[in-house]
């Protein structure tokens, strides 16, 4: 199937300090692309895949699960290495759940992971209904576009579809067993008014990880995609700035030129 218009994987070739960035569940790389081409025109080597299964259409989700995702990320993730000195993993949604299990299971491999309104837990009536509803009901109503900037649009599936969800619910809870190997340095930012994703999730995820240099913001003015959301801005310009206290070359001449 061909990929959805704007909907297409991203990368740049920069200096020796590289970015993987991990789209969210039924979305595609469009809701992080803004945030890529910020950090690849200040000279970064930046990776923005298209999860298996996405950015065509829902169908082709349907199909695919949790370890079909993971393994793309982790691919990107050993190909920067090849060719960066330090590596930093961003994740929104369920690519922030996508990028704390590359963090648990690669350790020094990654330098430090930035995580918008992580996903950590399928909530209420969903999570007791998937396991036998999704061979009764393909998909339900979609999650995509929670945006409060008026015009801006996620392009996404409007249907989710549910053996996938079910396998993303069956993510979250291997993953939560595994947040206590995450040691990364983090920032983490969070909108108080999600519809997508609880604030509890964020709350559990700083309980259960033990990294110690921990930096969380509030994204007040925005939604679940706050990357393209009236707090964009802040999430670009915070994360570059923690990815040159982490790796002091980041910003010189010579490291962070391209363009």
């Amino acid at each position: 199937m061909p990929v959805l218009p704007g909907a297409e994987p991203y990368r740049h070739e920069g200096g020796e300090v590289g970015v993987l960035l991990c789209h969210g569940f039924t979305g595609s790389p469009q809701s992080l692309r803004p945030w890529a081409e910020y950090l690849a025109g200040r000279g970064l080597t930046v990776s923005l895949p298209l999860l298996p299964g996405h950015g065509t259409r829902w169908e082709d989700l349907q199909v695919t699960g949790w370890q079909d995702w993971y393994a793309e990320v982790e691919r990107e993730l050993r190909a920067l290495r090849e060719r960066c000195t330090d590596v930093f993993v961003f994740g929104l949604s369920m690519g922030g759940a996508l990028t704390l299990r590359l963090a648990a299971k690669h350790g020094d491999e990654v330098r430090g992971i930035v995580l918008v309104n992580p996903a950590n837990k399928v909530h209420g009536l969903a999570a007791y209904a998937l396991p036998f509803g999704r061979h009764l009901l393909p998909t339900t109503k979609g999650i995509t576009s929670d945006i409060a900037l008026e015009g801006s649009k996620e392009i996404g599936y409007e249907r989710v579809p549910l053996h996938a969800a079910h396998s993303m619910r069956r993510f979250f809870q291997r993953l939560d067993r595994e947040l206590p190997q995450v040691t990364q340095p983090l920032l983490l930012l969070h909108s108080p008014q999600d519809h997508v994703v609880p604030p509890a999730d964020s709350a559990r995820i700083l309980s259960r990880v033990s990294s110690t240099d921990v930096t969380e913001t509030i994204l007040e003015q925005s939604y679940h995609v706050a990357t393209l959301d009236h707090d964009a801005d802040r999430i670009f310009e915070e994360s570059y700035a923690f990815i040159g206290r982490l790796a002091p070359s980041v910003g010189k001449e010579g490291t962070a030129t391209g363009g």
